[in-house]
């Protein structure tokens, strides 16, 4: 056997089958990306048609979940500020006078700044005038306080017409007999829920909100609902209401009171 034959053999053999292994390896890198652009030819659209499906999907559901959130959720209380003692004072207030003049003065009271009032035979009222709708603005809140109730008060009778303090709710009518009032009162005897017509008109009711001396030199908080205590008291729902007032009166009995008011708000919700 020559050598050099076998040897000439073997070298053109491993020089086909490396020919043949590149060729191979190319055909099939070939089919690969023939492969490749047949699916990214056939799938973009689907897909995308996927995703925007999706997108759709996910927007109706936030929508829905939105929708639910503001159905049940509470709304955002809104408030109408009647005073604002430690910034404006009495800004805004009117004084009426219906004997001499109950003193009204912006003082320091247990930390914070308040409205006094003094009346020693003299009944006097700060009134704001402001319109608004009772059936949105339905939650009167204010603080008060009294050094005590006034001696010989009676709710029921006109020489005993006279509070320590008191808050109204004013209903003006086309005609000035046609106004009504909610009148909250600190009542002397009357029974703290209790309702009567004030003794001079029955245009104006009280409302016991407070009753009796066993509360003096406390601050209390107040929340009344204007529209269901309207339509309590007077069988119908309310008109627009025309303005916020406060008094402390002594004219009828003679007698001396003292008193102190916070911060009064009108507010949408308790």
């Amino acid at each position: 056997m020559n050598f050099k034959t076998v040897k000439t053999d073997n070298a053109e053999t491993q020089r086909r089958r490396e020919d043949f292994t590149v060729t191979s390896y190319n055909r099939n890198y070939s089919r690969l990306v023939v492969k490749i652009h047949s699916i990214l030819a056939i799938y973009p659209k689907p897909v995308l048609n996927f995703f925007a499906t999706l997108r759709l999907c996910v927007n109706k559901t936030v929508l829905i979940l939105l929708t639910v959130l503001l159905t049940h959720l509470p709304a955002l209380s809104e408030e109408i500020p009647i005073s604002r003692f430690a910034t404006e004072g009495l800004k805004g207030w009117e004084s009426k006078s219906f004997k001499g003049e109950t003193t009204y003065t912006i003082v320091q009271e247990d930390g914070k700044t308040v409205l006094k009032a003094h009346a020693k035979g003299a009944a006097s009222g700060l009134s704001k005038k402001l319109k608004f709708n009772p059936q949105t603005y339905r939650y009167l809140k204010w603080s008060w306080k009294i050094a005590g109730t006034v001696a010989g008060g009676n709710e029921k009778t006109k020489q005993g017409d006279d509070y320590a303090a008191r808050v109204y709710v004013v209903f003006p009518g086309r005609f000035f007999w046609q106004m009504r009032a909610l009148n909250y009162i600190w009542a002397n005897k009357l029974t703290k829920g209790e309702f009567v017509p004030n003794a001079f008109t029955s245009n104006a009711m009280l409302l016991a909100v407070q009753s009796g001396p066993a509360k003096a030199g406390q601050w209390i908080t107040e929340q009344r609902d204007i529209l269901a205590d309207y339509r309590r008291v007077f069988g119908e729902d309310p008109p627009e209401a025309g303005a916020i007032a406060i008094m402390t009166d002594t004219d009828n009995t003679g007698a001396e009171a003292i008193a102190w008011y916070g911060e009064i708000t009108l507010s949408t919700s308790p």
